[in-house]
C-alpha cells in the first residue's frame, strides 16, 4: 500500500472512532520533526448575527482538519486565535489588526463579502498570506497575499444559468430576487452570462430587497409582491444564513412553484429551519455532503461524530484552508515566515478535497466542480440531495 493509500486508510479509521486516531493523521510524512516551532493562525468569523452559523461551521471545519493532524500544520504545532469580523470593514480591519498584533503566521475565515473588500489592504500591506474560506467577491481582483477556498460568487450564478436555461419553457419567465450587498451583482451577472443576457426568459428588472441579516417577519413582503406580478415561472434568488430562512417563509406564502439559487440558501442551519418550505428547491453548489469519494467519506463520517450535523460548503471550504496549509506550511522547512508560506500556496498543486479534486487558479480562486442538488425529505429530515454535475469552473 503506497504512503498516501496508507494514511487515507488510517484517517479513515480514525475518523471513525476507532484505535491508532494519532497514527493516522500527519501531514505528508509520517514522522514529523520533533524540533518544529508552534506557530500561532488567525481565524475572523462572525460571532453574532444572522452569519454566526456560518461562522460556526467554518471554525468546525478548520478545527477538525487540526483534530486529525495531531493539531499541527506541516508539522508545527498550532495555536488557533479567533477574532469576530462584525459585520462591516471596519469591525473585520479591527478583527485583522488584532490578530496581525499577535504575530500570526496566516489569516483564515472571513464571511462577508463587504469584510473581505474591506480587509484587502491591510492584509496586503502586512504580507500575510489570508485564505479566506467563503467570502470570494469577483471584485477582489490582483491580490497577492488573499487566496480563497470557496469559489467567486459569479460561478455559482454562472452553473444555475446554463442549467435553467435549457430546463425553462420557451414561454417560461424568471423572476430574480437579490439582497442589495456586495455579492449580488456578481450572481445576478454570472447567471445572466451563461442564460443569455438578451434571452426574453429573463428580461424582467432585479427585484433588490433592503433587509439586513436578521430581518422580520414581514421584510420581504413588498419586494416579493412586486417581483411576482408578473406570474413568474420560476424563482431565482441569492440569500444564505437567517436572512434566507425568512425570504423562503415569506415567498412560499405567494408562490408555489420551482426555486433555484447558489446553494447557501438551504445550506446548514437554513435547511433545518425551513423543514418543509425548502422542498424541491434547487440549488447549484461546490459541495454535497453525499460525494463518493474517500476525502470525503473521511471528512463527513469524522465531522457528524464529532458536531452530529451533517457538514456544509462552509465547513469543507474551511478544512481545506487548513489543508492548503498545512502543504504550503510543509514545503517552508522549520522556520516558516508569512511570505514563505505565501509563495509556497503557489506550489502545491492539486488538494485531495471532499469536494473532489480541485487547484488554484491564477487569480488564487479554485477550478472546481459545482453540483446539482434538490432538497428532498430523507427520513423525517430535509436534505440536499446530489441530482448531477453541472460545471467545471475557475
Amino acid at each position: 500500500m503506497s504512503q498516501m493509500n496508507r494514511r487515507r486508510a488510517l484517517q479513515l479509521l480514525a475518523a471513525l472512532g476507532t484505535t491508532g486516531f494519532a497514527a493516522g493523521c500527519g501531514s505528508d510524512t509520517d514522522a514529523q520533526p520533533a524540533d518544529r516551532s508552534p506557530i500561532k493562525i488567525g481565524l475572523i468569523t462572525p460571532q453574532a448575527g444572522g452569519f454566526k452559523s456560518i461562522g460556526d461551521d467554518i471554525t468546525n471545519g478548520f478545527q477538525l482538519f487540526l483534530d486529525l493532524h495531531d493539531q499541527r500544520l506541516g508539522g508545527h504545532p498550532v495555536t488557533l486565535l479567533t477574532a469576530d469580523e462584525g459585520d462591516n470593514a471596519k469591525t473585520g480591519k479591527a478583527a485583522v489588526d488584532d490578530l496581525l498584533k499577535q504575530g500570526v503566521l496566516a489569516l483564515t475565515g472571513v464571511v462577508n463579502s463587504a469584510v473581505m473588500v474591506g480587509i484587502r489592504d491591510t492584509v496586503e500591506q502586512a504580507r500575510v498570506p489570508l485564505i479566506g474560506s467563503n467570502a470570494s467577491p469577483s471584485s477582489l481582483q490582483s491580490v497577492f497575499y488573499i487566496w480563497r477556498t470557496s469559489y467567486v460568487l459569479d460561478e455559482a450564478g454562472r452553473a444555475l444559468g446554463r442549467y435553467l436555461r435549457d430546463q425553462l419553457p420557451a414561454n417560461g419567465r424568471v423572476a430574480i430576487i437579490m439582497p442589495e450587498n456586495v455579492g449580488s451583482p456578481d450572481v445576478v451577472r454570472g447567471f445572466r452570462q451563461e442564460f443569455g443576457a438578451t434571452d426574453p426568459r429573463i428580461a424582467d428588472p432585479v427585484t433588490y430587497t433592503t433587509a439586513n441579516a436578521n430581518p422580520g417577519k414581514t421584510a420581504f413582503t413588498v419586494d416579493i409582491n412586486k417581483a411576482l406580478a408578473k406570474k413568474p415561472t420560476a424563482v431565482f434568488c441569492f440569500f444564505a444564513g437567517a436572512a434566507a430562512v425568512e425570504f423562503i417563509k415569506q415567498l412560499r406564502e405567494k408562490f408555489s412553484g420551482p426555486v433555484y439559487a447558489p446553494g447557501f440558501l438551504t445550506e446548514g442551519t437554513v435547511l433545518e429551519n425551513l423543514k418543509d418550505n425548502a422542498l424541491g428547491i434547487q440549488t447549484a453548489l461546490n459541495y454535497s455532503a453525499d460525494l463518493n469519494n474517500t476525502s470525503n467519506r473521511v471528512f463527513a463520517s469524522a465531522y457528524r461524530k464529532k458536531y452530529q450535523a451533517t457538514p456544509t460548503t462552509y465547513a469543507m471550504a474551511s478544512y481545506d484552508a487548513a489543508q492548503v496549509l498545512d502543504q504550503a506550511i510543509q514545503l517552508t522547512g522549520g522556520k516558516p515566515t508569512p511570505q514563505q508560506v505565501n509563495l509556497a500556496l503557489g506550489k502545491i498543486g492539486q488538494i485531495d478535497s471532499p469536494r473532489g479534486i480541485w487547484q488554484f487558479n491564477q487569480p488564487r480562486t479554485p477550478q472546481q466542480k459545482w453540483y446539482l442538488r434538490e432538497v428532498q425529505r430523507d427520513g423525517q429530515v430535509m436534505s440536499n440531495v446530489l441530482i448531477n454535475e453541472l460545471a467545471t469552473l475557475g
